[in-house]
């Protein structure tokens, strides 16, 4: 692993924070579906619970590749179901600490689950000197590079 793919993932990941209202976007049979989601973030990962009954579930059940995104972030990945929420220490402790209505309401039901979602890919929009650039961190491949937006000659 590259040591700018290390530095720059963990600044990522510091800057971002815990926790964070994300829109999740599922598929199946070529039908897209999104949703806003209270994702905990936790070890380069990121986790929700959902209830089985829901649409969502099916659709990532049989097609794990789903899309997490917040301001200028877009994150693209494999999620997979780990069990029900409440058994997961790590993951109740943070989610009653940054979303304990939603943790009091629901993380305890017999139909919710917890899912991990390990990032493939991350795109994210900066700014230097005013000029946008696309930040790219390929976990696949382990990289990280910059590009400038090729319209930034229209940014002065």
């Amino acid at each position: 692993m590259s040591n700018i793919f290390i530095k720059k993932t963990e600044e990522f990941f510091a800057d971002i924070g815990t926790a964070k209202n994300m829109v999740l976007s599922t598929s199946l049979n070529d039908r897209v579906t999104s949703r806003m989601m209270s994702v905990i973030i936790y070890n380069n990962k990121f986790y929700f619970q959902t209830d089985n009954a829901f649409r969502k579930y099916r659709q990532i059940i049989h097609n794990p590749y789903v899309s997490l995104c917040f301001d200028n972030v877009q994150i693209e990945g494999r999620c997979v179901e780990l069990g029900k929420p409440m058994d997961n220490f790590k993951f109740c402790e943070l989610y009653k600490e940054y979303f304990i209505s939603s943790y009091n309401k629901y993380t305890k039901l017999e139909n919710e689950r917890l899912f991990i979602v390990e990032p493939n890919y991350i795109q994210k929009w900066i700014y230097i000197d005013k000029k946008p650039l696309i930040e790219k961190f390929d976990f696949i491949t382990e990289k990280y590079i910059t590009e400038t937006y090729f319209n930034s000659n229209l940014f002065g």
